[in-house]
């Protein structure tokens, strides 16, 4: 069991709340304001120490008894981190706070998460930690919710000091957020980056730098995408201009996989706390929507503790593919969606597009890298979305690579990326790749029949075009792929782009 000490008040009772998904500790008390005639910035401090066992509960919640006439309640902790035989996980402990309106699912009473990136955070009414909401610390329960990522086989044990200064309120400021629109090209190809994080999660760059990066970067449009908490929404609307559109969202990331809310509504949080069993992943996917965004599984392959996706994919909107420099999970990532791919048109069913994003955190992580570049009607939040939805887009590693992808039929018919060319099954097709800024690389058409044409290298300009004939008959679609030579990157052959596919005949994927 748990144990739980509050300074001198001795041990409490742990009390079950849902299944095994969380436990909740006995409550730490605050004498009042009047009754212990605090004066205005006085302070009031408890300390909360205990052990969490091997198999802990994936949440642990330890409620706080606030008083009237709180100005700012300030968390730190700390827990031990005991060596460990290799390939034995050992102790990482996450930190968050819920206030007085409870730790429902659905978050009404979220004011923050900080995931392991802090030690230590504070909420008052005009301002707060990176990663947590300010606003007034009312009277009530409020709980620390604690996440037992990992616990080592020796349990994990944990000291919270909670620490109340009394006073005054201040006044908390209306947030002010990004516009949805910046000054686009009309239809144009805009690039993106969909995945970054700033100080506001566990990132260490500020939005301003992430703004700077992304305009060296070539970027057009940005998505905010910090771990389990809005709270960036309001930091960015200075970022933003007539030459980059930052949409906002979050990484929801739970213990079965991380999935990108790409382009919600300000101020829209979505809940983390579920795992694939517990059959709720639907209902936040749905509250995605509703407010707008996108639904994107992150990496899903990803070997990282908790990465790795275990929702399915049916209520994708589009699958980040390719994540950050590329990896070998990246390889099988690309692979399960091409697989996907050959479903679909198997099955006539819907298909889902495929992104890449950068998913940088700090220095040297390179923003834009890769990209997604979208075919949209202009520069919005909202033409960006439809334009990933369709899968009017390609993925490159950086703005240098540039890549025109058509396909076309005997009687001048033609369908570009995410398209379909509607020509009977043994109609001539012309597939014709360009190419810029990828010297060396190799051209690669992937169709459900595997591989069926690799070019040879493009010349050291970097510039080049690759055509090849087929038949809807032998390739219900055709994707593009540049490869750069075996020896360079992480992964041999490692991509520099690759394309959403075209569809070849009169089916209805």
């Amino acid at each position: 069991m748990c144990e739980d000490h509050h300074g001198g008040l001795g041990r409490r009772a742990l009390f079950v709340t849902g299944a095994t998904a969380a436990l909740t500790l006995g409550s730490v008390s605050f004498a009042s304001a009047a009754g212990r005639g605090q004066d205005d910035g006085g302070q009031e401090t408890r300390t909360v120490r205990g052990t969490l066992p091997p198999g802990s509960p994936d949440f642990v919640y330890v409620p706080v008894e606030v008083p009237a006439g709180v100005r700012e309640i300030k968390v730190a902790y700390t827990y031990d981190r005991p060596s460990v035989p290799a390939g034995t996980t050992g102790n990482a402990l996450d930190i968050g706070i819920f206030d007085d309106r409870g730790t429902e699912l659905g978050g009404r009473g979220f004011r923050g998460w900080s995931g392991g990136a802090r030690t230590e955070f504070f909420l008052r009414a005009d301002d707060a930690t990176p990663g947590y909401l300010p606003g007034p610390v009312r009277e009530g329960t409020w709980h620390i919710a604690l996440g037992p990522y990992t616990v080592a086989p020796q349990g994990l044990t944990y000291e919270i000091t909670i620490t109340l200064t009394y006073g005054e309120p201040g006044e908390t400021a209306e947030p002010v957020y990004p516009p949805d629109r910046a000054k686009g090209r009309g239809r144009a190809w805009y690039r993106g980056d969909c995945h970054l994080h700033s100080w506001y999660s566990d990132g260490r760059r500020t939005p301003a730098e992430i703004g700077e990066l992304a305009r060296a970067a070539g970027l057009d449009f940005i998505n905010s995408s910090e771990h389990n908490t809005h709270s960036a929404h309001a930091h960015w609307a200075d970022v933003a201009g007539d030459d980059l559109l930052v949409m906002l969202g979050e990484e929801v990331t739970t213990r079965n996989g991380h999935v990108v809310a790409l382009g919600t509504d300000p101020g829209t949080f979505v809940d983390w706390r579920y795992r694939a069993r517990d059959n709720r992943f639907g209902r936040f996917a749905r509250q995605i929507r509703r407010a707008g965004g996108l639904v994107v599984p992150a990496h899903p392959h990803a070997t990282c503790i908790g990465c790795n996706w275990k929702f399915g994919f049916g209520e994708a909107d589009a699958v980040e593919v390719w994540n950050g420099p590329y990896t070998p999970d990246d390889e099988v990532a690309l692979a399960d969606w091409d697989s996907m791919l050959v479903a679909s048109v198997r099955d006539g069913r819907d298909w889902i597009p495929a992104m890449g994003s950068s998913d940088a955190h700090r220095s040297p992580d390179p923003v834009g890298s890769p990209q997604t570049v979208v075919l949209a009607d202009d520069l919005t939040r909202r033409a960006i979305q439809e334009g990933i939805r369709a899968g009017r887009s390609y993925v490159a590693e950086s703005a240098r690579v540039g890549l025109s992808f058509r396909a076309s039929g005997g009687r001048g018919e033609h369908a570009g990326i995410g398209e379909r060319l509607r020509v009977d099954p043994d109609t001539p097709v012309t597939v014709r790749l360009e190419v810029t800024g990828a010297p060396r690389c190799t051209v690669r058409f992937v169709t459900d029949q595997g591989v069926l044409h690799t070019s040879a290298p493009l010349p050291v300009s970097g510039s080049g075009t690759v055509e090849w004939r087929t038949t809807p008959a032998y390739a219900a679609y055709v994707r593009a792929e540049l490869r750069h030579e075996a020896a360079a990157g992480p992964v041999p052959g490692a991509l520099a782009a690759f394309t959403n596919p075209i569809f070849l005949g009169r089916g209805s994927a």
